[in-house]
């Protein structure tokens, strides 16, 4: 009975301490997110290798506070970029991806200091692919093309200070987890 109570006591501890958590991102505040990747979405397996790791630019903007109680939801612009190489005994292809969308965030404070958050993304992929190495002669092998890309994450930024926090983003988009900083303009 006294490990039941002594629990109990624990989770209302607890509660009533995520509950007081002042909101880390407000209607009006704006966020700047600048991030590497981790992990491809886009190119993995056998003679794949990494040109330049997925990097990531996205902005945001408080629209709407008070949404189940301490929430805010933010809208903003997203940009990613991606380069990867299939290289096989010195030919093969090198595939450039550029992501360009719009993204919009829950926010829900659950620790202070702590902006957690989730998202969508709803954008374009443009994809562009070269062959290099011993080709036909002659011929100049390249294609582009592109389409709807979406995404789902979650996220969350640690501030250090009231305008400067480091970010991690885990989901689906043009890397499967991203880091990085985050300013608070």
């Amino acid at each position: 009975m006294k490990k039941l109570l002594l629990s109990l006591m624990v989770f209302v501890f607890v509660l009533t301490q995520l509950v007081a958590q002042e909101s880390t991102f407000e209607k009006g505040d704006k966020a700047l997110n600048l991030g590497i990747g981790i992990g491809s979405t886009l190119y993995s397996g056998s003679y794949y290798k990494s040109g330049i790791p997925p990097i990531s630019a996205s902005f945001e903007v408080g629209v709407a506070d008070g949404i189940l109680d301490k929430g805010t939801i933010g809208v903003g612009g997203y940009l990613g970029y991606s380069s990867h190489k299939w290289d096989y005994l010195g030919w093969g292809w090198k595939y450039t991806n550029i992501i360009i969308g719009a993204r919009g965030n829950f926010h829900y404070p659950l620790v202070d200091r702590l902006d957690t958050y989730t998202g969508l993304l709803l954008g374009y992929n443009i994809a562009t692919s070269k062959e290099f190495g011993n080709s036909v002669p002659g011929y100049d092998y390249s294609a582009s093309s592109g389409g709807v890309a979406y995404a789902w994450f979650v996220g969350a930024r640690y501030y250090f200070t009231d305008k400067f926090a480091v970010m991690a983003e885990l989901g689906y988009g043009i890397t499967y987890l991203n880091l990085g900083i985050a300013l608070k303009l």
